[in-house]
């Protein structure tokens, strides 16, 4: 395929991981949710046929190395190992046979485990807690082994939960494991392993750090004994499938780490407590000549969470520099992962400062983005906007462990802006059995989807918009500087309106909907900001006309804690302003399904930061140049403000109400988040 674009040719030349070529240096990453062996399901490890046809769909779309999400070696539900699963490795040969006729390679990923940073759900923490319901539900479920660790120490996700110390037994137990399984993967035709991971704070990796490695037999104390369980890990697979067969090793070169749950700002200086530069140096030659044929490199732990998973506001190529340095260390490839961008990329292993770019979520997304990268289709790729709404929405505040709905943890990997993706039997687009004409009201993000998706099964789609442009009230979410990945996603949406054959009608607004001429009508008319009963509101400024350009003073309370609200106060913060936040729950950004890589950010920027936050506060009212606030013993104080922006949650706001032939979709019927309102918009859409 001719590559038309000479910035990116770089990351189309071919390199090797030990005898293994690959033919580009495209490397999708491995995702939680995307085993091949099924993921969180309690029928327990099976060949997952929905994660093989993501993968085969973007093998057929030019990536490079393909590696699937984190394979437990013994089941999370029932206890099986997956090496007592032949069956299972017959079915993974098949496939890899279908893998191969693409030109792609696969490595699939093997985990020792999660240990503290297993994500502990607010379902399952009671029954661990308790030792009788523990014993009942352990033939089902063992939250011990789960939670196992190097050391008796808190839970990352649940604070009141104390992990049990893991035995020899148990990591003898584990290396032996990762042999077989490493042996039936090889026989089944699969490229190489990967072990998971001396990275992103998992078990391996607490091993590796005095942090959270406090034992004192062979596995504990010294440099050599804390990353001894990953080198015999290594060391076990190449005894079984031989010294050529390769094995990737997920690594974290920094921990990125301030304290139990803190992690550190990018430029921040700080003391790490975790892996340091100097020790990582040192760690990745030692790991290279214990066996790893490749470092598939990033930062972080789920401590600093933000490093491994980087929401919006985190930079582009955040882990690049670090990864580049650490190179400089080994002989073996290195993959850098982290918010990559293409042209960065594709120049920084010209330079040699890497070998090859790793992505994931923008995999989940769109399937064919390699495909529209090397066709010079740029402006064809759906953008991946950091939200983890879909694909990792493990969610936490203070005093909770993971609050993430069941059908969230066992369906992993979804995309918010793609309904399709590891959902394809759910969600899919077939032609319409009766062509009709269809009328939507609303243009924002809710509305040109559902567009987009009727006029591809056939029908004859009319857009009504009352404003002047497309986008609704995501323009205004897409303004501050960190949102361009929301402001590309909303350019990618007119372009691809303009693909079908839309009528869109702006500057049209829809009064009664018997005025349209139409068999059915679509109302995805959007949601209006709350208003509070308190003394001076109307004074205050609402979040959507903050967003939008009104002008605000130096000193600024933003009053909601909610994702908008913090999201305006570190716009404020980064514009030189000075906030401060007024939330009456007892933790900022307390929703369900907002991934804590992503609140937790925002959490340690405000602190670090030092922005006021004023927890478990009601706002009494607003003055000129301040506000009066009562916390929860009932003191009432003052704020000092010279601007009040609300932000306190939105009711819906539909034109009419549902009924034969008149359909309410997203905010209109129930206010969310993007993810909803794309997911609903699919539901509906489907069906007409």
């Amino acid at each position: 395929m001719e590559k038309k674009d000479p910035r990116y040719e770089a990351l189309f030349t071919p390199w090797k991981i030990g005898n293994v070529e690959i033919k580009n240096r495209i490397v999708m990453c491995p995702m939680g949710g995307t085993s091949l062996f099924g993921w969180f399901e309690l029928t327990g490890c099976h060949f997952d046929k929905e994660a093989a046809k993501l993968f085969l769909e973007r093998a057929q779309n030019n990536v490079g190395l393909i590696i699937p999400g984190i394979a437990p070696l013994k089941d999370t539900f029932w206890g099986k190992w997956l090496w007592q699963n032949p069956k299972m490795f017959e079915e993974l040969k098949v496939f890899m046979e279908e893998i191969h006729k693409t030109g792609a390679k696969l490595f699939i990923q093997l985990t020792a485990g999660m240990g503290r940073s297993w994500a502990i759900t607010e379902l399952v923490a009671p029954l661990h807690k308790n030792k009788l319901t523990r014993a009942i539900v352990k033939p089902i479920i063992d939250t011990s082994h789960e939670l196992a660790s190097p050391s008796p120490q808190k839970s990352r996700w649940a604070h009141d939960i104390e992990c049990p110390e893991m035995t020899k037994e148990q990591i003898h137990e584990i290396i032996e494991a990762f042999a077989k399984t490493a042996k039936l993967c090889r026989d089944a035709g699969v490229d190489g392993v990967e072990v998971h991971a001396v990275h992103e704070g998992y078990l391996l990796d607490q091993f590796s750090m005095e942090f959270f490695n406090k034992r004192t037999d062979e596995y504990g104390g010294s440099f050599e004994n804390r990353y001894r369980f990953a080198a015999e890990v290594v060391k076990a697979i190449k005894e079984a499938c031989g010294a050529d067969y390769p094995v990737s090793l997920r690594y974290s070169v920094e921990s990125k780490m301030k304290g139990f749950c803190e992690g550190a700002m990018p430029g921040e200086e700080y003391t790490e407590v975790g892996r340091n530069m100097e020790e990582s140096e040192k760690a990745a030659k030692y790991l290279q000549d214990a066996g790893y044929d490749m470092l598939n490199a990033d930062n972080g732990t789920y401590d600093s969470w933000y490093w491994a998973h980087p929401p919006m506001y985190m930079p582009e190529n955040c882990n690049l520099e670090d990864v580049a340095h650490i190179k400089k260390f080994v002989d073996i490839p290195v993959v850098c992962a982290g918010r990559m961008d293409p042209r960065v990329g594709a120049e920084a292993i010209k330079e040699g400062k890497i070998d090859a770019m790793g992505v994931a979520r923008q995999f989940l997304v769109d399937p064919q983005w390699v495909t529209k990268l090397i066709e010079d289709r740029v402006e064809e790729i759906k953008p991946c906007i950091c939200c983890h709404s879909g694909c990792f929405n493990f969610s936490s505040s203070k005093g909770h462990a993971n609050t993430q709905d069941l059908t969230d943890t066992m369906g992993l990997s979804r995309c918010a802006l793609n309904p399709e993706t590891m959902q394809s039997k759910k969600y899919y687009v077939a032609p319409a059995k009766k062509q009709k004409k269809i009328a939507v009201i609303g243009g924002g993000i809710g509305g040109m989807e559902i567009s987009i998706l009727l006029a591809k099964r056939g029908h004859r789609v009319a857009l009504y918009e009352k404003s002047g442009q497309l986008g609704g009230v995501f323009i205004a979410a897409a303004a501050p500087s960190f949102k361009e990945k929301d402001r590309a996603l909303i350019a990618w949406y007119i372009r691809e309106l303009s693909q079908y054959p839309v009528e869109v009608h702006l500057n049209t607004e829809i009064k009664d909907v018997k005025e349209l001429d139409a068999d059915e009508i679509v109302v995805a008319t959007g949601a209006v900001a709350k208003q509070i009963p308190v003394k001076g509101a109307e004074t205050a400024i609402e979040a959507v006309d903050y967003l939008l350009g009104a002008e605000v003073g130096e000193k600024v309370a933003v009053i909601g804690g909610g994702l908008t609200g913090c999201e305006i106060a570190y716009d404020l913060y980064l514009k030189g302003k000075k906030p401060c936040i007024v939330e009456m729950q007892d933790d900022l950004i307390t929703a369900k399904g907002v991934c804590l890589a992503n609140t937790s950010y925002l959490r340690d920027f405000f602190k670090t930061n030092q922005v006021p936050t004023y927890l478990e506060t009601a706002l009494c009212e607003i003055k000129k140049g301040s506000v009066t606030l009562k916390d929860k013993e009932g003191k009432v104080f003052e704020a000092e403000a010279d601007s009040v922006v609300l932000s306190v949650g939105y009711n819906p706001a539909p034109l009419a109400v549902k009924r034969k032939h008149i359909h309410v979709i997203g905010d209109a019927k129930s206010v969310g988040n993007l993810r909803t309102v794309i997911w609903n918009a699919w539901d509906v859409g489907m069906k007409l």
